[in-house]
């Protein structure tokens, strides 16, 4: 039995009638009773009772005419999630991010992806970098919200990047000088975000101090900027952090814009280079257009 000679049976019971029914089939009425003949044979019981004035179904007939409709509805409803979910429409995507996307590109974009996808299931996890790079390579994530640069078979495009800031001890000389440079931070006790957590920044910040003619004094390192912004509040050090960490401590930290050259902080979104979803797809679309939303 094909799912053909289900749709021929279903216009034939509903026309009750085979010329209509070959007519609503764009067929000729030959060929359609052959089928319908072959179906009763098939199943061994007389689906129709034909006359030469009109055709009935028979008790048989009523029963499989519920069963061929439901079977031609899952039929048709299996289609179409299949449709859906090559557009990206269903499914699951599992999603890696660093703690600070959340400061500002994160709930952005999330945001707008649950509205033009709200069948899809989001798994959200916070994790490091080099954990969301190592997660990707195991297929543990979808996709990585990340700090650029990564290696690996992992494609990635960079969605946001600026100079850092400096976050400065409220009551700190620095928070009122006029202008702030590298340089001037020569003397001061620095704060650094754990080379663990993101080992870009970490370095760039030591290279920069070097190339500003010293070696930073580093008093304290964390793997979150939660926790440097906190030391910086508690008067510990200065930090350099990227614009979004100005919305985590306001009361007892003053931050102020580097004149010369400063640390770049940059935001990535990653996935596997096979992986050719169209889960993954739509985010990245998303994610790298977060600014214009």
């Amino acid at each position: 039995m094909e799912l053909r000679h289900l749709e021929y049976f279903v216009a034939v019971a509903e026309e009750l009638n085979f010329a209509r029914a070959a007519a609503r089939l764009k067929m000729t009425q030959p060929p359609l009773s052959q089928q319908i003949l072959q179906l009763e044979r098939e199943l061994g019981v007389q689906l129709f009772q034909r006359t030469k004035r009109k055709v009935e179904l028979t008790a048989a007939g009523e029963v499989f005419l519920r069963e061929a409709r439901d079977v031609l509805a899952r039929v048709d409803h299996a289609a179409e999630q299949a449709r859906r979910a090559d557009r990206g429409e269903i499914g699951e995507l599992s999603i890696g991010f660093v703690g600070s996307a959340t400061y500002d590109i994160l709930p952005v974009v999330v945001r707008e992806y649950r509205r033009r996808y709200p069948h899809v299931h989001l798994s959200l996890t916070e994790m490091a970098t080099p954990v969301q790079v190592e997660a990707l390579a195991r297929r543990d994530i979808d996709v990585g919200v990340l700090r650029p640069p990564v290696a690996g078979a992992i494609e990635s495009v960079t969605i946001h990047a600026a100079h850092c800031v400096l976050a400065i001890p409220k009551g700190h000389p620095l928070a009122q000088a006029p202008s702030i440079s590298v340089q001037d931070t020569a003397c001061v006790p620095h704060i650094l975000i754990a080379r663990k957590t993101w080992a870009g920044l970490h370095d760039e910040i030591v290279s920069l101090c070097n190339r500003s003619g010293f070696t930073p004094h580093i008093v304290q390192e964390a793997f979150e900027f939660q926790t440097v912004l906190g030391l910086v509040a508690a008067g510990i050090g200065i930090a350099f952090v990227p614009p979004s960490a100005q919305n985590l401590h306001a009361r007892d930290v003053v931050y102020r814009t580097v004149a010369g050259p400063a640390p770049m902080a940059a935001m990535a979104i990653a996935w596997r280079t096979t992986d050719a979803s169209a889960l993954v797809r739509n985010f990245v679309d998303i994610a790298s257009a977060w600014e214009q939303l």
